[in-house]
């Protein structure tokens, strides 16, 4: 069993930055894919970006060259780095990690805020 524990959000002012952690409760040597996913009201949840094992990165359009992922193994934790927010990027965050076992796992998610 894996626990992914999010972290950081809140509310940001537009075209602020604010970091998402998530904490994997082993080492993330025995994950594959790793990814934040966000979900706004009324809308379906959505891949924001993920990291693979060997650090190739995939970002969702809307994001591209504001967001960037990463991930530290020592610290078993993946991070989101977010600027230049927008109203739009509202939503909560999910982490979503896969295991070698080809298990999808699911934070508790975080909610980010984006408002003056």
């Amino acid at each position: 069993q894996v626990q992914l524990v999010e972290s950081g959000g809140g509310l940001v002012q537009p075209g602020g930055s604010s970091r998402l952690s998530c904490v994997v409760s082993r080492s993330i040597f025995s994950i594959n894919d790793m990814a934040w996913y966000r979900q706004a009201p009324g809308k379906q949840r959505e891949l924001v970006a993920s990291i693979a094992k060997g650090g190739s990165t995939n970002y969702a359009d809307s994001v591209k060259g504001r967001f960037t992922i990463s991930r530290d193994s020592a610290k078993n934790t993946v991070y989101l780095q977010m600027n230049s927010l927008k109203p739009e990027d509202t939503a909560v965050y999910y982490c979503y990690a896969q295991d070698i076992r080809m298990i999808n796992y699911w934070g508790q998610g975080t909610q980010v805020t984006v408002s003056s």
